[in-house]
């Protein structure tokens, strides 16, 4: 019993070893669909604002949404930036 745990272990560690030598370093590929959902919610923010619907909440909802997005898209600029200089 108490070797089939062992070598269960050893072999779980050993996949996740390879598999973390094998990542790529940098920003994950999906970058794409991040500047998609900012500009999604940058639209419906500013359409949103224009109507009898916009109030508080529904703002401090959409920031929650635009800021972590905002700062992907920023690493993203930067990353491409500094992979081309």
């Amino acid at each position: 019993m108490l070797t089939s745990v062992i070598s269960t272990t050893s072999a779980i560690s050993s996949a996740a070893g390879a598999i973390s030598m094998t990542t790529g370093i940098g920003l994950p590929e999906y970058g794409v669909l991040a500047v998609i959902g900012l500009i999604l919610l940058l639209s419906a923010k500013e359409i949103l604002s224009a109507s009898s619907k916009w109030n508080r909440t529904l703002n401090t909802s959409l920031n929650m949404g635009i800021m972590p997005l905002l700062v992907a898209f920023v690493a993203i600029v930067v990353f491409k930036v500094a992979e081309i200089v």
